[in-house]
């Protein structure tokens, strides 16, 4: 069976610094992964070389058997982003922006309000995005993310600073999309939420896999601690402030 996500020695570099050494991960259609990780741990740089804001130094991504290196259109159609920033334009509505990232991959307007729905956004589509709080803007990010019912949904820290109520909702959304045959790979470093939505984790130090498992391997291992164990063993309390300065 073809992996949904395929990575193979990929690396980063920048001058002489190495943000990502070099790692391989596959990923099955359907599967949730969370990389877990401090600041600096390289999470955000992974997530941008699968989706193509960045370009690897070496190694190769395929999504559903298709490189990024071959066809850079067809690999970007299967795949939704939700960066960690919020950056649309905030002169338009909800609908009018989701209504405009579906102009640009021909989707149906039926579909926009169906995620908006789905996000719990449909009572204030028409509100300027500008007056929108930073959940409801996390929400319309989700939104456009999984607008194209994409193969593989990317997410960067969907739940970063934002209250209970989104975070366990959240966690409902990534396992619906999952049920629909999409495959999502997340960021975070809210462990709690990683264990709650994720079929596996992935911890990230210095841009080096550190350790990976499925939620029930860290469970069995650090038993009603999980994730939290393993972060507690990775990252020892003295080793957690200002272990390191590079790039998310």
């Amino acid at each position: 069976m073809k992996e949904r996500l395929l990575i193979k020695g990929v690396s980063k570099r920048i001058k002489q610094q190495t943000l990502v050494e070099p790692f391989e991960l596959s990923m099955d259609a359907g599967e949730i992964v969370a990389l877990c990780g401090g600041n600096g741990a390289g999470k955000s740089t992974v997530l941008r070389m699968i989706v193509g804001i960045t370009q690897p130094s070496e190694g190769d991504i395929t999504v559903n058997g298709m490189s990024w290196k071959e066809n850079r259109t067809e690999y970007s159609n299967q795949i939704g982003y939700m960066p960690d920033q919020f950056n649309f334009g905030n002169g338009l509505t909800a609908r009018e922006t989701l209504q405009f990232y579906a102009s640009l991959r021909k989707i149906n307007v039926t579909r926009t309000e169906e995620v908006l729905e789905l996000v719990g956004l449909t009572d204030v589509q028409d509100k300027r995005v500008s007056t929108f709080s930073k959940g409801m803007q996390q929400r319309l990010l989700f939104a456009q993310a999984i607008l194209a019912k994409p193969a593989l949904v990317v997410l960067d820290e969907p739940t970063n600073g934002l209250d209970p109520y989104w975070m366990e909702e959240f966690v409902q959304l990534v396992q619906q999309i999952k049920r629909e045959g999409s495959s999502v790979i997340f960021s975070t470093h809210q462990l709690n939420i990683a264990e709650l939505a994720c079929d596996r984790a992935i911890f990230l130090q210095k841009g080096r896999i550190i350790q990976q498992g499925s939620v029930e391997h860290f469970q069995q291992k650090y038993g009603t601690l999980g994730l939290q164990g393993a972060f507690a063993e990775i990252f020892p309390f003295g080793q957690r402030v200002g272990q390191d300065k590079k790039p998310r």
